[in-house]
């Protein structure tokens, strides 16, 4: 088997330049209200159980990284992305896009508010499916500084099972991953509440997409 490692000597990453530095960057006038509530995007109401989902974005210190831009998109209630080539069978919903984004606040905390994401089926093995799950992005000072994760649900028995979920090899870190229900957050009669912090790096950092 061929060994998994660089044939080439490493580049050396230089500062950002100017480009990247005044590239495009999101403020809070361009961040409205309905882009947290990805209920509230369309004229109708989305099918599925609706859900608040709220946490801080810390660095490896534990201080809050203060208007971080948070994105986030998921699957419908059915297992289905709002997404051409998603061919699943599964039905669409028109009242849910399943996208959003928003920034933190002084304390580092992001807040969002939309349906549990439905499991789906994915071509890796027979009968495989991937848990539900919520992806998130956060970007630094720059586009080209971007941390890409997931998010899990607690107690789902797909979790387990999941091929990319199992890839982090760190107990600790995959554990990382999976949510906390906190009745904290719930609002009455309306959603249950998860929390969720993400640590931008350090040793207790959040497992990026594609770590091991």
């Amino acid at each position: 088997m061929p060994a998994r490692q660089p044939a080439r000597p490493p580049v050396p990453v230089v500062a950002p330049g100017a480009v990247e530095l005044t590239g495009p960057v999101f403020g809070r006038a361009d961040v409205g209200p309905l882009d947290r509530d990805l209920t509230r995007q369309h004229r109708g109401e989305p099918l599925g159980e609706r859900i608040t989902l709220s946490g801080r974005v810390l660095d490896r210190d534990g201080r809050p990284v203060r208007g971080q831009l948070v994105e986030v998109w998921q699957a419908n209630s059915a297992g289905r992305y709002a997404h051409r080539t998603d061919q699943h069978a599964a039905p669409l919903d028109p009242n849910f896009t399943g996208a959003g984004r928003c920034l933190t606040d002084d304390d580092g905390r992001y807040h969002f508010t939309t349906v549990r994401p439905g499991a789906y089926p994915w071509n890796l093995h027979t009968n495989a499916w991937r848990p539900p799950h919520v992806h998130f992005s956060l970007f630094g000072t720059a586009f080209t500084q971007r941390l890409v994760t997931q998010m899990y649900f607690p107690g789902d028995p797909l979790t387990p099972h999941d091929a990319i979920w199992r890839a982090v090899g760190d107990p600790a870190a995959r554990a990382r991953l999976v949510a906390a229900y906190d009745p904290a957050l719930n609002v009455p009669e309306w959603s249950l509440g998860y929390h969720w912090d993400i640590v931008l790096d350090g040793p207790a950092a959040t497992p990026a997409e594609g770590s091991r």
